[in-house]
């Protein structure tokens, strides 16, 4: 089975990449959310601002059409994937996103509710990785940011053999996006916690595989489409 056609964004295919199965995982971190009042939200299900109508314009210009769209089991990535197919998105009339619980944000237990200033002041964040504590180390009553990575790596496995050779839309969060880069640069756990993901950027990450063999090409990371755009343009449109 192959899927000759160019990845978009890549022109024609390149020569000997032509029976290449390619599938193209486009990550989006969810809209922001301002309803956290400055706590520590990790898996508490709080609800994202969708309001910048232009924001969500420009990702439903660039995110491919026919996509299977996937969510987190949070409301906030189920509420973004809703706000881009309603902002014009061909796919807007196509049945629910699946809901895969792998690729929800990592647990962050007993440190959930609680004040994130002063958090970071009394743990004092180290200038190699932008995450709340070392990756091995487990919330209490929580996990690690390494517990992440693995169930990560376990959801991707599942929609690669579920989705072969198609465009999935993920609405996901910023640390299962860092982990699934890690995953496909084969990256250290410190290197994976060196990427940012801002609210609503675009990661896409492709899986191109044939016979035995595959490996990972690395297409963006946190491109933000919206950029130049505002939001007084977005009203004329």
């Amino acid at each position: 089975m192959t899927n000759a056609a160019a990845p978009q964004g890549m022109g024609k295919v390149m020569p000997g990449m032509e029976d290449f199965l390619t599938t193209r995982f486009w990550w989006v971190r969810h809209a922001p959310v301002r309803s956290d009042g400055g706590k520590i939200y990790g898996q508490r299900d709080l609800p994202a601002d969708c309001g910048d109508s232009y924001v969500f314009q420009a990702l439903a210009r660039i995110l491919p059409a026919g996509a299977v769209w996937i969510t987190s089991n949070l409301m906030r990535t189920k509420q973004t994937a809703a706000a881009i197919r309603a902002a014009g998105h061909p796919d807007a009339n196509e049945g629910e996103p699946i809901v895969m619980t792998e690729f929800a944000e990592q647990n962050l237990g007993d440190w959930q509710g609680l004040d994130r200033a002063q958090f970071f002041r009394d743990r004092r964040p180290s200038p190699s990785s932008y995450w709340f504590n070392d990756p091995k180390e487990k919330a209490p009553n929580g996990e690690s940011f390494l517990d992440l990575v693995e169930r990560t790596r376990d959801g991707i496995g599942k929609a690669l053999s579920a989705h072969r050779g198609r465009d999935l839309i993920v609405c996901s969060h910023g640390g299962t996006i860092r982990a699934a880069i890690g995953v496909a640069l084969d990256l250290s756990l410190e290197g994976m916690l060196s990427f940012m993901t801002e609210n609503c950027a675009v990661t896409r990450l492709d899986m191109l595989e044939r016979d035995d063999d595959s490996g990972w090409r690395v297409m963006m990371v946190n491109h933000q489409p919206w950029m130049g755009a505002s939001p007084a343009e977005a009203k004329l449109a």
